[in-house]
């Protein structure tokens, strides 16, 4: 069997593209997967936004002093600018930075569970 010339480079560089996307793919499961804090850590996250962000931000949290951060009010904010208002807080305004007592991995758990509906804290 004669192939074309170049067809063997052709099947080389899809090859390549292939294995590139699929590598890609792995390290963003990978740290998806790595980013979630374990249980211990998350009992205190949802302890901490329950109460701490809850005294600004209702404790249902739907608002008070802060804004509403359920589901509703969240799903058209950037997830990005979500996780850098936790970290850095807003400048002139009563929030808080929080980059002392967090990482960047844990804000964006507290995005995505603020988004889904937050949990309620353990009766433990």
């Amino acid at each position: 069997m004669v192939s074309e010339p170049g067809a063997d480079m052709a099947a080389a560089d899809r090859f390549k593209s292939g294995r590139l996307i699929f590598l890609l793919l792995g390290l963003f499961a990978a740290g998806g997967a790595c980013a979630a804090p374990d249980a211990a850590r998350r009992a205190e996250l949802i302890r901490m936004v329950r109460n701490d962000c809850g005294s600004c931000h209702g404790l249902q949290l739907t608002g008070g002093l802060g804004l509403p951060l359920t589901p509703e009010a969240l799903r058209e904010k950037p997830d990005d600018s979500l996780v850098a208002t936790i970290l850095y807080g807003r400048p002139d305004t009563p929030m808080p930075p929080w980059q002392a007592f967090l990482s960047e991995a844990e804000a964006g758990w507290i995005v995505a569970k603020l988004k889904q509906g937050f949990p309620d804290v353990s009766p433990h």
